[in-house]
């Protein structure tokens, strides 16, 4: 199943799924949302009562896809060792992988507020280093007898409600100034991700899944109509219910978490090349970046022109004083 949201040609937005070349709405004003608290199992229930009406729906080209759910929150992990490699050797020049990043997947959070939709233009901060991560995201939906808080894996695997492909767009100048603070990444990162262009459902990747657990579906990303990168998602470090149940750590994920797969190696982001020494430019506006998943689909964005953000003010050197 496919399951998107949209806007019609005369402005109307519907939540519902994707069947062959058609969009056909959920009944009783129902929202992807909902879809996700109900959970996988009463979605395909939804699905073969939808499916009834053959002619319901418009056509899948007569309507503009928004991103596919309203984020409750956005997790990013960091699981693939050869994009680590790269990355860290544009960082200090030296490369390799630090032993920490063995011992669990690590991951970050980042701002649900900004998603952007494929077909969408991405307006940028002011940055020179702009980069794109080509990913694969988990949507977590609701699991029967499960709360979603402190999972075992086996139990992390029933909350995958599906699957939605992701670009975490980076400035690369802001992320490196921001890091040297050790916290982060802020401003080099809340400004955009792109989601999209529906969630496939985790049943129809079951064929991609190896006895090792790991999803062999094919990562790919152009620019401007050239390959950059490829990769194979089962290269992860980790599988996907691992991440969710290492999400879910004396903590607890809900439907609506989305959590990203961290960027694919060789040339899932060109960050990576430029550690490798690749001389590759930084994404410009105009350039189109056009990311593709097997089993899962494509989006597609155009980078917007630099938005010149308020000032910010420096600190100010202060006394120390510890009384008025």
């Amino acid at each position: 199943m496919r399951i998107a949201r949209w806007t019609d040609t005369d402005g109307n937005e519907a939540d519902g799924f994707v069947i062959d070349e058609r969009v056909v709405a959920f009944p009783e004003g129902r929202t992807v949302a909902d879809v996700l608290d109900g959970g996988l199992p009463a979605a395909h229930d939804l699905y073969d009562e939808v499916r009834q009406g053959r002619d319901a729906g418009v056509p899948l080209a007569a309507v503009r896809l928004r991103s596919p759910l309203r984020p409750a929150s956005i997790r990013d992990f960091v699981a693939f060792e050869e994009h680590v490699e790269g990355v860290s050797a544009s960082v200090d020049g030296a490369g390799g992988v630090v032993p920490e990043w063995y011992e669990a997947p690590t991951f970050y959070f980042t701002n649900p507020h900004t998603v952007r939709a494929t077909g969408d233009v991405v307006a940028i901060p002011e940055t020179q280093r702009l980069d794109f991560e080509l990913e694969l995201a988990v949507v977590i939906g609701a699991a029967e007898g499960s709360s979603g808080e402190n999972l075992t894996v086996e139990q992390a695997a029933s909350h995958i409600f599906g699957y939605t492909v992701m670009n975490d767009w980076s400035a690369r100048d802001l992320q490196a100034r921001e890091m040297k603070v050790r916290l982060g990444p802020a401003k080099g990162k809340d400004f955009g991700m792109t989601l999209g262009p529906w969630i496939v459902t985790a049943d129809e990747l079951d064929r991609y899944l190896g006895a090792d657990g790991f999803l062999a579906v094919r990562a790919e990303v152009f620019v401007g109509g050239d390959l950059i990168g490829e990769d194979l998602v089962s290269n992860m470090g980790w599988t996907f219910p691992e991440l969710v149940a290492y999400a879910a750590r004396n903590s607890v994920v809900v439907p609506g978490d989305v959590l990203g797969s961290g960027t694919v190696g060789n040339g899932g982001c060109l960050g990576e090349l430029w550690g490798l020494g690749r001389d590759v430019p930084p994404l410009e506006p105009g350039d189109e970046v056009r990311m593709r998943i097997e089993g899962v689909g494509e989006i597609v964005n155009v980078v917007g022109d630099r938005v010149p953000g308020p000032p910010v003010p420096s600190a100010r050197a202060r006394s120390r004083a510890r009384r008025r």
